[in-house]
């Protein structure tokens, strides 16, 4: 991206100037490398995001973004009901509540290395992965429907995990608002045995350590310390969700022009909040959220019966779970105000700072916990949210590395077999169900996630806690 016509406001932070039919200014956070590497359509798409009724303050994108579907990956905006503001698609994504759950093993690195093999290899078993990959719970329609409207709640009613996981899920556990009528028949079709599963594209599994702690007295909150071994189990709602993106895409179209809202692209098609449309999506929307909620409590589980099996002394207690993907009404200040606000996340992290009252007793003076993940070859992070987070970008902050190429791209030039070898050698084990799958993963096909991570921390979205290296991981 040419920084041509942009205005830096400081070292991470640029903004595009309000023209043509923008209401708001954009707001990009990256370092000057970052924001030279950025696909020109960011910033395209970000002036359309801020050309939307009813936002508030600005368009944002964080240090990963890169090109998607209406919003850019990596995209943040906020819209007032009160002032005619939409819902989209497009900011949410078809991955509903893709998020990252983080567990605290208590075990260390050299404890894990002596049985690492047989670990990965049963936890291969026993979470399926991969492209329609199904789970042994089978939902009929009626159960299925207490999914959508319970969430983590609904797995740990029937087994899945423990009452105290709920405090550390946010939202406790249940999207309030969800209503599965909302849902089409077809997406429930989809999701009867799917729930525990991983699922492919850039969901993982993966065994890390900390390498290096960043903010001790934050991390002794978190419970995490040198050589610790943890797990991060990166998935969203599955086919529910994306059936979910790609039935409301229609109905959003539709909406728009009933509403004579101008859309300068089709998948950022929308709705007014307060439309029938809007209100349908939003209760379809949180269903998928419950779904995904679901789903990484019932893997946790799973998960941690391996750890239990191979290493008896384990705690596994839970960090944070939280999503990426994802539109929230939240309450923030607007000009003095609180307003209650619906804020877009599309490939961006919640990160709240300290005293909000939606955190945990145990987190309300660090902030947020929240897992950003690099690559299976690389590295990957723990941050907490700041207080300066909410006035710069509504409390959010990145999410990954962000791909640097294409999936296409990444298939032309490795070869997935390759990759598994070349991991194996640097002592790193990758159990996948594709070699597809792991060549559209190349850890080169990312962004650095040091420089996007630093980027985020030196801009005050978030603050760097701990790095942690994977020792293995399961893609699909």
């Amino acid at each position: 991206m040419d920084v041509k016509g942009l205005v830096q406001l400081g070292t991470c932070k640029w903004q595009i100037p309000m023209e043509g039919p923008m209401r708001v200014p954009a707001i990009l956070y990256a370092d000057r490398q970052l924001l030279s590497e950025m696909d020109d359509k960011v910033q395209e798409q970000l002036k359309n995001v801020a050309s939307l009724p009813g936002i508030v303050k600005a368009a944002f994108a964080m240090p990963d973004a890169h090109w998607g579907y209406g919003f850019p990956i990596g995209g943040v905006a906020a819209f007032d009901p009160d002032e005619g503001g939409v819902i989209s698609v497009g900011g949410v994504g078809y991955d509903i509540s893709c998020g990252v759950r983080t567990l605290l093993t208590g075990l260390n690195k050299q404890e894990v290395l002596q049985r690492l093999d047989p670990l990965i290899e049963e936890l291969f078993r026993v979470v399926p992965s991969g492209v329609g990959s199904e789970g042994k719970i089978r939902l009929s329609p009626d159960k299925l429907d207490e999914v959508l409207v319970g969430g983590a709640r609904w797995a740990v009613d029937i087994g899945y995990g423990e009452r105290k996981d709920l405090e550390y899920v946010e939202e406790h556990g249940t999207m309030p608002g969800a209503d599965p009528s909302c849902v089409s028949d077809t997406a429930k079709r989809r999701q009867y045995r799917q729930v525990g599963t991983l699922g492919s594209g850039n969901h993982y599994l993966e065994i890390q350590y900390v390498e290096r702690i960043f903010e001790p007295a934050i991390a002794a909150a978190f419970g995490l310390e040198e050589d610790a071994v943890i797990v991060a189990i990166h998935c969203g709602s599955r086919a529910l969700g994306h059936q979910i993106g790609t039935d409301y895409l229609q109905v959003l179209a539709k909406a728009a022009k009933k509403y004579n809202i101008p859309i300068r692209e089709r998948e950022l098609v929308c709705a007014p909040i307060n439309s029938p449309e809007g209100r349908r999506y939003f209760k379809a929307m949180a269903c998928g959220i419950n779904c995904a909620l679901a789903n990484r409590q019932v893997i946790d589980h799973l998960v941690r019966q391996v750890f239990h099996d191979q290493f008896p002394k384990a705690t596994m207690g839970l960090l944070y779970d939280v999503s990426h993907n994802t539109c929230k009404i939240e309450n923030h200040g607007v000009e003095g105000v609180i307003k209650g606000l619906y804020v877009h996340r599309k490939g961006a992290t919640r990160a709240f700072g300290p005293g909000r009252k939606e955190l945990p007793e145990r987190f309300k003076t660090v902030g947020q916990p929240l897992f950003i993940g690099g690559t299976m070859g690389t590295c990957s992070f723990i941050l907490s949210g700041q207080d300066e987070g909410e006035r710069l970008a509504w409390g959010s902050a990145c999410h990954g590395a962000g791909r640097a190429m294409s999936r296409r791209a990444a298939l032309k030039r490795w070869k997935g077999k390759s990759i598994v070898s070349d991991l194996a050698h640097r002592g790193i084990i990758v159990k996948t169900a594709s070699f597809r799958g792991a060549a559209e993963e190349a850890p080169e096909a990312y962004k650095d996630v040091v420089r996007v991570v630093e980027a985020t921390h030196d801009a005050g979205l978030a603050k760097k806690v701990a790095l942690v290296r994977p020792m293995a991981c399961i893609k699909g």
